[in-house]
């Protein structure tokens, strides 16, 4: 059985494989690329990679794909509740017509996985705040990450929020509490970071620029501006020099004090971009975690 669906406007350029996600619901990726590798989804006829953008018109085409069958297989949804759907909405910092930006709280995926079942998504699915559209997730932010978040509320705003961050015009401030006196006060790191794509080793260059705003013997407050984007960044590059963020429990030192904190101290401070010459700037208050911290370790912040 064959069956053939075309491609909108609205998805225009978007890898096939989020398309399909979109288009069939969250089913596995590796489901997706096993499909486009023998065959059962072909793009204009000819096989393609997960990666591979449509554009407008593009013809998707099936061959004896079991639609049930792939939907039953894909990731469960997370039903949020009520209260957990107002604890939410109550860390949004603005909300306007395109989208919501909120001070994302720590413990909490972007979106479901086999890791982890609670998700912003799902979550705003069920929010009135959505009602009539659905949200979009358009950059990465690691679960135990806490501040600032963006959620697109239409597919437009999310291709063209999606691109500000793929060209590197978001600007990005991270705040850290790590291990340890840096001992320089600013600086850039670049470093080559691995990373596995199943079995593939992946290499990535990693830029990042930073401020010490205190420190001492026993820890340092940062400022940091990544360049890139890569999955880790920042945790990566501070355990590599030695000073591994509070909190961390991969990226850690044998030796590191355990008990000290449950959470990681890493927030996303601000956010800023520019759509049709306006600014946007958005800035995420200090979890309360984050500053008993600060202040056990007598380090100083002042914003």
């Amino acid at each position: 059985m064959k069956k053939i669906i075309l491609v909108k406007a609205s998805y225009n350029n978007m890898r096939i494989d989020r398309f399909l996600r979109n288009y069939l619901g969250k089913i596995p990726q590796g489901l997706i690329e096993k499909n486009l590798r023998n065959g059962k989804i072909k793009l204009n006829q000819k096989k393609v990679k997960s990666s591979q953008k449509v554009i407008t018109d593009d013809k998707i085409s099936f061959f004896n794909f079991n639609f049930e069958q792939n939907i039953k297989q894909s990731k469960t949804k997370f039903n949020p509740n009520k209260e957990i759907v107002k604890q939410n909405e109550d860390l949004i910092i603005e909300n306007n017509d395109n989208f919501i930006v909120l001070n994302k709280a720590s413990g909490i995926s972007v979106q479901g996985g086999t890791k982890s079942k609670k998700n912003l998504v799902d979550i705003f699915t069920k929010s009135e705040i959505f009602e009539g559209s659905k949200p979009y997730s358009v950059h990465r932010l690691d679960k135990d990450t806490s501040g600032v978040f963006i959620i697109a509320k239409n597919r437009e705003s999310a291709q063209l929020l999606t691109s500000l961050f793929r060209l590197r015009k978001v600007h990005k401030t991270y705040l850290a509490i790590c291990q340890g006196e840096i001992t320089n006060n600013s600086g850039t790191w670049e470093d080559d970071l691995i990373r596995y794509d199943g079995d593939k080793k992946v290499i990535e260059n990693a830029k990042t620029i930073y401020k010490v705003l205190d420190k001492n013997s026993e820890a340092s407050l940062l400022e940091l501006k990544p360049i890139t984007g890569r999955k880790h960044q920042l945790r990566k590059q501070l355990y590599a020099i030695g000073n591994p963020i509070f909190g961390d429990t991969k990226y850690k030192l044998s030796n590191s004090n355990k008990g000290i904190n449950k959470n990681l101290m890493l927030h996303s401070y601000q956010i800023k971009f520019k759509i049709n010459n306006i600014k946007h700037t958005y800035s995420a208050l200090l979890p309360d975690y984050f500053k008993r911290l600060l202040k056990s370790k007598r380090l100083r912040f002042s914003n």
